[in-house]
């Protein structure tokens, strides 16, 4: 499973009391200013020593950022969002100025008072208009006022082996837009023979739960509402039972999933590798990870949008500021952020440092996320990845041209419960020929009801 993968299972754990006893790391008077007079701001976020590729591009970007903000000090810490030391730096008064979030962290972390009102001071944030809305909302309260900056995300797509679509008389420019497409394409796909199977799902550790949520959105549904300060499960509907009766049909009546269903995403991964899988539900990450790892290719892996196609799930990751930070920091702060993820000027040297280190440029990932709305800044960033590829950005097309039109909807609340919930609906789809539907949903609703209920 890719890094982003497991970021994205991970929930920040919740405490029952935590004392708010933030101090801003290592400055040397209430402002942050150093000895020398620079601002001084300990971020988290960096990549471990072990992962010395993205370590140099992390020092790399320091080291630029410092050449042209000379009075910044950039005080880096190593690890990103880890729940049981996440809670500790609050306990002990050591939370960095910067601190890394997950799109699942910052409501509990605005509702805890951790996190610096940053409302005040985003007129000189340059791009971040550009941003798509719900990226920033991750970051607000109720009232509208911003907590967080957005720095990347993810949106879930149809990923598919386009040899697999040729040999069984599939267009491979064409992926399947609904879900009953889907189905024909993977019975077609598994005639072709030889262990092929045409659809697979992940079904355990929660994936299957996650994988359904996307789903779920992209028929226009809703794992789960809010009323008023409480939420509800909102997932038991006509909608969500067509959808796992399709799946159904898949694996009982068609036989186009193969027999083997209690499996991971990696799983599915090396499947894909392996060319014996037409298509999975997936983030765009899952490709460069398939042919680092599992013996896929560029040219073989081809990525749609997810079928239905009226919403989708979204994910991602950002930054906070703590709530100790002085106004000086909180600039200088925003300064380095904006600088280091919201910023289209410095898009064509990032391209070109992945490409001098032999790394994917084409893919709605870094070096250039898909985080823009529509028009010109967007356009700049995806003329320049089509002047630059060196995959071929054809092979994603279809995900990337309808993009900009499918709403993305972040994940429910207390997710990877729910999603733990869902594997077990999942799982008896797929695993139980005669599974009652019905049954199943009415069962994961009440148990999703009854941890809403002890929020």
């Amino acid at each position: 499973m890719t890094r982003s993968a497991n970021r994205r299972r991970v929930a920040l754990a919740t405490t029952a009391v935590l004392a708010l006893t933030l101090a801003a790391c290592s400055s040397d008077d209430d402002s942050g200013e150093s000895e020398d007079g620079r601002i001084q701001l300990d971020i988290n976020g960096q990549p471990p020593g072990t992962d010395a590729r993205e370590l140099a591009i992390f020092e790399a970007e320091v080291a630029a950022f410092e050449d042209a903000h000379p009075d910044i000090d950039i005080v880096p810490h190593e690890g990103f969002m880890e729940p049981e030391t996440f809670n500790t730096k609050i306990a002990s008064g050591e939370l960095e100025d910067v601190f890394y979030v997950y799109f699942t962290d910052p409501a509990r972390l605005i509702e805890q008072g951790y996190a610096a009102d940053i409302t005040d001071y985003l007129g000189d944030v340059e791009y971040l208009d550009q941003v798509k809305p719900e990226l920033n909302e991750v970051f607000q309260d109720a009232e509208g006022r911003q907590y967080g900056i957005p720095t990347a995300n993810y949106s879930m797509g149809l990923l598919y082996n386009r040899d697999l679509f040729e040999q069984a008389g599939l267009d491979p420019n064409a992926p399947p837009t609904t879900w009953e497409e889907v189905r024909e394409a993977s019975a077609a796909i598994s005639e072709l023979g030889g262990g092929v199977t045409g659809y697979g799902e992940c079904a355990i550790e929660n994936t299957g739960g996650w994988h359904l949520t996307s789903e779920i959105y992209s028929t226009g549904g809703e794992v789960a509402t809010q009323e008023g300060d409480s939420w509800q499960a909102a997932f038991n509907t006509p909608e969500t039972t067509a959808l796992l009766e399709n799946l159904q049909a898949m694996r009982w009546e068609d036989d186009s999933m193969g027999g083997d269903q209690m499996r991971s995403c990696e799983d599915l991964m090396i499947s894909m590798g392996a060319g014996q899988l037409g298509m999975y539900v997936a983030a765009p990450d899952n490709i460069p990870s398939i042919v680092r790892q599992y013996e896929g290719t560029y040219e073989n892996l081809g990525l749609g949008p997810i079928p239905g196609g009226q919403g989708t799930l979204i994910g991602g990751e950002g930054y906070m500021i703590n709530a100790e930070a002085s106004p000086e920091q909180i600039e200088a702060a925003l300064t380095w952020l904006q600088w280091r993820f919201i910023n289209p000027d410095e898009t064509e040297r990032r391209i070109q440092d992945r490409i001098d280190d032999d790394q994917p440029v084409g893919l709605p990932m870094p070096p250039t996320p898909d985080i823009w709305i529509e028009g010109a800044t967007r356009d700049a960033v995806e003329a320049l990845k089509e002047e630059h590829a060196n995959v071929p950005i054809e092979n994603v097309a279809p995900f990337m041209d309808a993009a900009p039109t499918i709403p993305g909807r972040i994940e429910p609340p207390s997710a990877q419960e729910v999603y733990a919930l869902l594997d077990n609906v999942v799982q008896g789809v797929l695993t139980d020929e005669s599974a009652d539907i019905g049954a199943l949903l009415d069962e994961a609703e009440t148990a999703v009801n009854r941890i809403y209920d002890a929020l």
